[in-house]
């Protein structure tokens, strides 16, 4: 039986709360920095919670003609700006390849949100006459994204969105992996975006009370594994990777962050917003993830979890680590960097995705922030770092990423070992 083709990520590209770039992001990662403050998108006098993790200093003006913008929902322009950055850096020369071997895959919970309530509450305020925008149907879906990359560059292979909620962009990491491994593609464009810091947004999270509170000090509020968390803090913006065909890459002398090793999705088949208590699926993702990808518990160097600040989320998803990796897991380092970004939604495992690369790429462990009280309720044992960075060598990084409906989705990462 043919063995499946090694898949690796040639280009990162990321527009997030931290920065609009992968270099300023990474580095006010490192360096716990918070990318939370007041909300400056809309009036939150009458909303609970008034504060998120928006992209900051954007102007879409920047990158597109005004006819342009006026097509795209937000969620679409970090998209592109994003997986502009990412092909930048891949190094790929687009007028040598052949464009029907590249494929888009890309992630969002749920796409032109904004757009959708910018044109309800506009039709709300009229006499009823449908005057609707002629691009609103084409801003609203979720597929649009990658059809706008695909386009822009004329790349003709395999096209398609994901939505598994929360777990969205990490679901299309792992299918772009898969498609390449199985030769319907040399490359993909891959990853994923979202832009729901809006009315409906923030008052549809608030009204679960899945939001914080702490309006008071909106830095801190994001804190993941402590005793007097109350919440997440909504993100917004996007991560791209560029990921090839191991031997593609090398045919052309790419630089080569690191190889998708595996990918593992379960579900909970238990509640439609909370996750299982024990961290059933969660464990059962992370378990077909390293068995997809070759890799012993023994060898896993980083976890980036999914570990949104929730109260019941951040303690089950533990648990599950523990009973997966053992009691006393020492070669494994935690660090729970939604602390400093806020929960991306359906973006958030493709930022994760480019902290685990990051990760091996400078053998560096972002720290968890703003935890100051760890919770008694948490699994002892657990290497979590907390405050500061941690250098450490790390070979092979875990990504985990959990959504509403019950989806969970966990990718591998390793540094890359020639074969041959």
């Amino acid at each position: 039986m043919q063995q499946p083709r090694r898949v690796v990520v040639t280009g990162l590209g990321a527009l997030t709360p931290l920065g609009n770039n992968v270099n300023d992001f990474w580095n006010n990662l490192i360096e716990g920095k918070s990318g939370a403050a007041p909300i400056t998108k809309f009036d939150t006098t009458k909303f609970k919670t008034k504060f998120a993790c928006e992209v900051k200093g954007f102007d879409p003006l920047n990158y597109f003609e005004k006819a342009e913008v006026r097509k795209m929902d937000p969620f679409t322009h970090y998209a592109m700006v994003s997986s502009e950055e990412a092909l930048k850096d891949s190094g790929l020369d687009l007028s040598k390849i052949d464009k029907t071997r590249v494929g888009v895959i890309w992630g969002s919970g749920n796409g032109g949100f904004s757009t959708f309530q910018q044109e309800i509450m506009e039709f709300a305020k009229g006499d009823g006459t449908p005057r609707i925008n002629p691009y609103f149907i084409p801003k609203v879906i979720v597929d649009i994204a990658s059809g706008w990359i695909s386009i822009k560059h004329g790349f003709m292979g395999p096209n398609f969105t994901t939505v598994s909620a929360c777990a969205t962009s990490t679901t299309a990491i792992i299918d772009a992996m898969n498609y390449i491994r199985w030769g319907k593609a040399d490359v993909f464009v891959t990853g994923g975006s979202e832009a729901a810091v809006n009315e409906a947004g923030i008052g549809g999270f608030s009204a679960l009370k899945a939001l914080s509170t702490r309006n008071d000090d909106p830095a801190t509020a994001s804190r993941p594994f402590d005793v007097d968390r109350d919440g997440f803090v909504m993100g917004e913006g996007a991560g791209a990777l560029i990921l090839e065909e191991y031997e593609h890459a090398k045919r052309r002398g790419a630089k080569i962050y690191a190889e998708v090793a595996g990918g593992g999705m379960s579900a909970d088949a238990y509640h439609l917003t909370a996750t299982h208590p024990h961290g059933t699926g969660a464990a059962l993702g992370m378990k077909w993830a390293l068995e997809d990808a070759g890799i012993e518990l023994s060898q896993v160097d980083y976890l980036n979890p999914h570990a949104t600040s929730t109260p019941l989320g951040d303690v089950s998803e533990m648990k599950a680590v523990i009973n997966f990796f053992g009691e006393k897991p020492d070669h494994l380092h935690i660090s729970a960097t939604k602390s400093a970004t806020g929960h991306l939604l359906g973006g958030a495992g493709a930022i994760e995705a480019i902290i685990s690369i990051k990760a091996i790429q400078e053998d560096t462990i972002p720290p968890t922030i703003n935890t100051t009280n760890v919770d008694p309720a948490l699994p002892t044992g657990l290497n979590i770092v907390f405050g500061k960075k941690l250098k450490k060598k790390v070979n092979i990084a875990l990504s985990n990423t959990f959504g509403f409906g019950g989806h969970n989705a966990s990718a591998v990462f390793r540094k890359v070992e020639d074969r041959t």
